[in-house]
């Protein structure tokens, strides 16, 4: 008999590769934002502030720093007056994509 594989072995345990991913993708905003520079490819700071309704200045601001630290969205920011930064999906996240695409696909067939 083949042996079920666990979603998380250690649901508390750091070594768990969902937690980690929920760690890096949770809560209400980086989905959003990722579904709209995934759309766009290249994004200012100003059109994700307006794509992503409802998000404040502060949790844009930190989601995008803590998703580049994720290795998530690259910054790009260019040395003009004023200044133009620009984000962009890393391949890490690209290859993401699809498996939300599959979340959409599930929601869109059971919620």
């Amino acid at each position: 008999m083949d042996k079920k594989e666990l979603l998380c072995e250690d649901i508390a345990g750091n070594g768990c590769g969902l937690k980690r991913v929920l760690n890096i993708l949770g809560g209400k905003w980086k989905i959003l934002i990722l579904c709209v520079i995934d759309k766009k490819e290249v994004v200012r700071y100003g059109d994700l502030r307006r794509e992503v309704y409802g998000i404040t200045n502060t949790m844009l601001a930190n989601s995008l720093k803590e998703m580049e630290q994720d290795g998530l969205v690259t910054r790009t920011q260019y040395d003009e007056m004023p200044v133009r930064v620009e984000y962009s999906l890393t391949d890490k996240a690209k290859s993401i994509i699809p498996l939300l695409l599959e979340l959409k696909k599930w929601g869109e067939e059971n919620l």
